[in-house]
């Protein structure tokens, strides 16, 4: 005689996976079963909470628990779950991206502010396209256009680019190094990047949720993590217009030199090194003479 199995409730299940948790060692068990459930369901944080008497199907049980396996070994939240916020998006991520970071919210806030929301923004280093994506659902700009030299982490960008849902400007997601794919055709009036900036004999003090996990290519950079970086400030007068805007995130401890260098180079004008929300020193901004 076969026994009938009910549809799990959201509260019986938040207490699976926080049981779960604890086992294998996670942090706030709890929180983060709640937290699990809300972003593969795609609700708010706190809609575990509000409705821990609602049944959930079994595929949806199924995707919640294949979720939670992941995050028990170790994979970071965003990659466990697939998916991972971004200022007013919800972007898919997964190990062919780096996972998109507050601090680089604030240098989307500081392009838009610095752009006054106009023109065409060039996004190098796209990774999941969270930065060029921000900036064409959140400003007015003609186009923005990303580069990204992993085409696996194109095909993300361009997945994410594919799910916008009401874009104020068209996304262009181009393969290719650094500045490569852009032209002066292009009448880019900003260059934004999150490049990678941690030098190789750095990669063994990052955490072990990053560095065993996040992709290499999107960390490390030669010439003690200025190397991309230098590159792209070497290249940018060649595409950027006159007066144009170039915006950087560095490594709080290399941001000084970054803008020092920007300082010497003698194309740009307006060298201006701002702090991150916890007083660190993270971008550089400058005009193009």
């Amino acid at each position: 005689m076969s026994v009938l199995t009910l549809p799990l409730t959201v509260r019986a299940l938040r207490a699976e996976i926080s049981a779960r948790f604890v086992v294998a060692g996670v942090a706030s068990p709890n929180a983060e079963a709640r937290d699990l459930i809300a972003a593969v369901v795609d609700q708010p944080r706190f809609w575990p909470v509000e409705h821990g008497d609602d049944q959930l199907s079994e595929d949806v049980v199924a995707a919640i628990r294949a979720a939670t396996e992941r995050r028990a070994r170790g994979m970071p939240f965003a990659y466990a779950v697939g998916k991972a916020a971004f200022r007013y998006l919800t972007l898919v991520v997964d190990q062919r991206v780096l996972i998109p970071r507050q601090e680089t919210e604030y240098l989307v806030e500081l392009v838009l502010d610095s752009t006054g929301r106009r023109g065409v923004v060039a996004d190098v280093c796209s990774g999941s396209g969270c930065i060029a994506l921000a900036l064409a659902t959140e400003g007015q700009y003609e186009r923005v256009i990303a580069t990204e030299v992993s085409q696996e982490s194109k095909t993300v960008a361009q997945m994410n680019a594919d799910n916008l849902t009401a874009p104020r400007a068209p996304a262009d997601i181009r393969r290719g190094n650094l500045l490569g794919p852009l032209t002066p055709e292009d009448g880019i009036t900003a260059i934004v990047s999150n490049p990678p900036y941690i030098a190789p004999d750095e990669m063994a003090e990052l955490p072990p949720s990053v560095r065993d996990w996040e992709p290499h290519h999107a960390l490390v950079s030669e010439n003690d993590g200025n190397a991309h970086t230098f590159t792209i400030i070497d290249d940018a007068p060649r595409v950027l217009q006159s007066g144009g805007l170039l915006a950087l995130e560095a490594d709080s401890r290399r941001a000084q030199r970054v803008a020092d260098y920007v300082s010497a180079h003698g194309a740009y004008r307006d060298v201006m090194l701002h702090r991150d929300f916890c007083e660190r020193d993270r971008y550089v901004l400058a005009r193009l003479r």
